[in-house]
C-alpha cells in the first residue's frame, strides 16, 4: 500500500510530468489538466511498460520518463478528440 507521502509524491511527479508533456506538445491545457494527464499517463504508461520491461530495476527515473511519455500520448489523444 502506498503511504500518504508517496501518494502526494506521485501527484507532484505527475504534475511535473504533465507540465513537461504540455511543453513538448505545445499544449495550453491548464495546470489541472496537466496534473491529470501526468498521473493518468504515468499509471497507464507504467502498466504498459511493466508488461514489456522490468521497470523495478530502473526505479524512479524510468517511472518519471514513463509518466512524461504517457502524458504526451494522453495530451495528443485529448487534442485529437477535441478537434
Amino acid at each position: 500500500m502506498v503511504s500518504l507521502g508517496g501518494f502526494f509524491g506521485w501527484i507532484i511527479l505527475g504534475g511535473l510530468a504533465g507540465w513537461i508533456a504540455s511543453k513538448i506538445k505545445s499544449a495550453e491545457t491548464g495546470l489541472l489538466t496537466n496534473i491529470f494527464a501526468g498521473i493518468v499517463g504515468g499509471l497507464l504508461g507504467g502498466f504498459l511498460m511493466g508488461l514489456i520491461f522490468d521497470v523495478e530495476q530502473w526505479g524512479i527515473f524510468l517511472s518519471f520518463l514513463t509518466a512524461i511519455l504517457g502524458a504526451v500520448i494522453l495530451i495528443a489523444l485529448v487534442r485529437g478528440i477535441k478537434r
